[in-house]
């Protein structure tokens, strides 16, 4: 047996132990700041390691430090899931070591992607003139999309920048205090500025006011401003609240005004036919963005960016070189379309993973999240001094403890201290939220492996903890 066929045993026997018994590791990594640099030499080894002293320190001093995102009772931020037969898809496009950058440098590369996104389109029922192109995360995403928006307003832009230009008008981005931190990232990068950032008021169920925005605009225009992009969101990170996007996307068309729309999240749920309506509007949107990697069951990173007009995205993004020109005829190269040159071969975890479940495996498995997610929200509202706090159509559940007699002031922290104490437990994993200036535990049901019973655990923990 050949040194690297041992290896790759080696590694392959550790990843099947790894995904029979997740639970024998803590969920939350007890690791203390300057652990591994402590333990660490300060400088790269003069000469070659044999590989089992190295595996033997992946498990000795690596794995101590790692925080167990496929944990099946990993319920911080958005829980996730890679699925075993996407881990051979990983490897095996490791071992190609594509760089997608252009047709003829992987044309399956190009070619399986355009598929395999066409696929996913159909089942999230978006219509055909969305146009699919994979990114490593949302923020690259939503950068791309806000560049595109910024460039379909023949602004010049590309060739003459924004800094010294008196012509140029202050260009305003819609949002709201839910909306992820992302779009404002993007809007500082791109030179849109965070003053031009409008924030719109939401409702009572943290969802964009689409009145408001109107005026918002308005406003905006009367004052020589130019609005630029609208940011709607579908699943909101704090508490998966979807904005009134067909009631947008009327405010968007009135102004004409890109519609970019953020389903990070909850956009996979649109291939549960009950679910549907969550992208309804998507028709009028210029952008969407959807994470394969959050719940559809592929390892990060994976994320999708439809958009509707991939010519003005070519325009902004598109820079050729003569050692990068080709003459291959009407095919699309990748590297156009957003400031990545290099680009791995991503589509290729997903493929496996959308043949291995088939759309009704991955319908199934996203039901049963939600069922449990709604099943523990009951336990939390029937139980005495504990609520939820905002509406959880999905997976998530914002929710928290009141106990009789505390005063207000100190509810939060109470809560903040309940969530440390499970935390440190390395038993279960929350992240929180602040709603209405309240402190919320949140609860996200994501992982393939999560049972009942880690979700009942998870309770039982919380109100062991409340109770001490």
């Amino acid at each position: 047996m050949s040194e690297f066929r041992e290896q790759l045993d080696r590694a392959a026997q550790w990843i099947d132990e790894y995904y029979r018994d997740p639970r024998r590791f803590p969920v939350l990594s007890h690791a203390q700041p300057g652990d591994l640099h402590r333990v660490l030499p300060a400088d790269a080894p003069e000469d070659p390691e044999p590989f089992d002293r190295i595996f033997d320190d992946f498990e000795r001093l690596i794995i101590p430090g790692i925080t167990h995102w496929n944990h099946p009772r990993f319920f911080a931020y958005f829980a996730n899931s890679a699925a075993p037969i996407t881990v051979v898809a990983e490897a095996l496009a490791a071992a190609l070591n594509v760089n997608a950058m252009v047709w003829r440098t992987s044309p399956a590369a190009t070619e399986l992607e355009e598929v395999v996104l066409d696929w996913l389109r159909k089942l999230l029922g978006l219509d055909d003139g969305l146009h699919g192109i994979v990114y490593d995360t949302a923020s690259i995403g939503g950068f791309t999309a806000l560049a595109a928006a910024r460039e379909s307003l023949d602004l010049a832009i590309r060739e003459r920048g924004m800094a010294g230009r008196s012509d140029l008008p202050a260009l305003r981005v819609y949002l709201t205090e839910h909306t992820h931190s992302h779009i404002e990232k993007a809007a500082i990068a791109l030179g849109i500025g965070r003053e031009n950032l409008v924030r719109v008021p939401v409702d009572a169920n943290f969802v964009m006011v689409a009145a408001a925005l109107d005026r918002a605009i308005a406003e905006d225009l009367a004052r020589g401003m130019r609005p630029m992009c609208i940011a709607a969101t579908i699943g909101t990170t704090s508490t998966t609240s979807s904005d009134p996007v067909p009631v947008i996307a009327d405010v968007a068309r009135k102004h004409g005004v890109w519609l970019h729309v953020d389903a990070a999240y909850a956009g996979p749920a649109a291939i549960l036919p009950e679910f549907r309506h969550l992208l309804a509007g998507c028709e009028h949107a210029d952008s969407l963005v959807i994470n394969p990697h959050k719940w559809l069951f592929v390892p990060v990173d994976l994320s999708v960016l439809y958009v509707r007009d991939l010519e003005i995205l070519r325009r902004a993004f598109s820079l050729s070189a003569v050692y990068l020109e080709t003459s291959d005829g009407d095919v699309r190269n990748y590297m156009d379309y957003g400031l990545q040159l290099g680009r791995r071969f991503r589509a290729l975890k997903l493929w496996f993973a959308m043949r291995h479940y088939g759309a009704t495996g991955m319908r199934e498995r996203l039901r049963s999240h939600i069922a449990l997610a709604q099943e523990f929200a009951a336990w939390v509202e029937a139980e005495p001094g504990w609520e939820v706090l905002a509406p959880h159509p999905l997976s998530v559940v914002c929710f928290r403890y009141v106990p009789a007699g505390l005063a207000p002031e100190d509810i939060d922290a109470c809560n903040q201290r309940m969530m440390d104490e499970v935390n440190a437990s390395g038993e279960i994993f929350l992240s929180a939220t602040r709603l209405h200036g309240r402190l919320a535990l949140r609860l996200a049901i994501g992982n393939e492996g999560t049972t009942r019973a880690d979700v009942r655990f998870a309770f039982d923990i919380l109100r062991k903890a409340a109770r001490g």
